[in-house]
């Protein structure tokens, strides 16, 4: 059944954000996949059943070769060390110090930051991405982040995952994974977007998170609230912080967004030196915390 035809079916789900089955409104259709949402907790997914991981997030993802992706990751280095120093201030002031586990840190920017204060650790998917940060003197583990990766890594007081969840097959289990890993007292910092913003509302399909079949999770905080609770962690802090984003991403958006062709500047890594501070109140900072000891 194609997605287009799932949309006249009722479909029942296992909603993470419920904890059981929840029959799913059926909202859109994009690029053959269909568009869900949980009525009671807000949550929506991407049926995409044919999406393959391993083969999406490659080096072509931060260069500007895929629409939904990243205009020029690493030529924008600059300015996403500058903001992830601001989310290192961030989870300082929460807990200070400590071993640290990145999971989807592509080329270790945010870990460069962190590695003055915290003892850190990254796993990421994208090979050349891995490698990369492994060059810089990270230990950065090539893979995803299962049972038998986490065992050998051992215990982390902080876990971070930065625009990483709606990317995940799994994200109750990615939580109950993280939570049998974390220390007592430990906190675990997400960052997504907010399905339930009056910008994703008000957008709809046109979202600018709106990217099946990369994004299968659309995550509200009730959803978020809901799945804290049922791994035992705690929702410590929510916002809507401002960022610094890079000039490159912002406008490679625009043009997906706009159905405009051609690279252009986005893809040259042209303005990926420049950052912009931008807020549209669409995307959520999220704090759990595990209960001491």
């Amino acid at each position: 059944m194609d997605a287009l035809t799932a949309l006249e079916h009722p479909l029942s789900r296992s909603c993470p954000g419920c904890g059981g089955p929840t029959d799913q409104e059926r909202l859109y259709s994009i690029r053959d996949c269909a568009i869900l949402r949980c009525p009671a907790c807000g949550l929506g997914r991407t049926e995409a059943p044919a999406f393959k991981p391993e083969q999406y997030y490659t080096d072509d993802y931060f260069s500007g070769e895929h629409a939904d992706g990243y205009a020029d990751y690493r030529g924008a280095e600059p300015v996403l060390r500058r903001e992830f120093a601001r989310t290192v201030d961030f989870i300082r002031a929460r807990r200070d110090g400590g071993r640290l586990l990145e999971i989807g840190c592509a080329y270790g920017f945010f870990l460069q930051e962190a590695r003055a204060y915290f003892d850190v650790s990254g796993i990421e998917l994208a090979a050349d991405a891995a490698a990369h940060a492994r060059q810089s003197g990270l230990a950065v583990h090539t893979g995803v982040a299962d049972e038998a990766t986490l065992a050998r890594l051992g215990t982390f007081d902080v876990m971070v995952m930065l625009d990483v969840i709606e990317h995940l097959p799994d994200p109750l289990g990615m939580l109950q994974l993280l939570g049998r890993h974390l220390a007592p007292g430990g906190i675990i910092v997400i960052t997504t977007g907010d399905f339930g913003s009056a910008v994703a509302r008000l957008l709809g399909p046109h979202w600018r998170l709106m990217t099946p079949p990369q994004h299968l999770w659309f995550f509200t905080q009730r959803a978020m609230a809901g799945m804290a609770r049922a791994v035992g962690l705690a929702v410590e802090h929510a916002d809507h912080p401002w960022k610094i984003v890079p000039l490159s991403l912002v406008t490679f958006q625009l043009r997906r967004m706009l159905g405009w062709r051609g690279q252009g500047d986005c893809g040259s890594g042209r303005g990926g030196g420049v950052g912009l501070p931008l807020n549209l109140f669409d995307a959520m900072r999220v704090v759990l915390r595990k209960p001491p000891a």
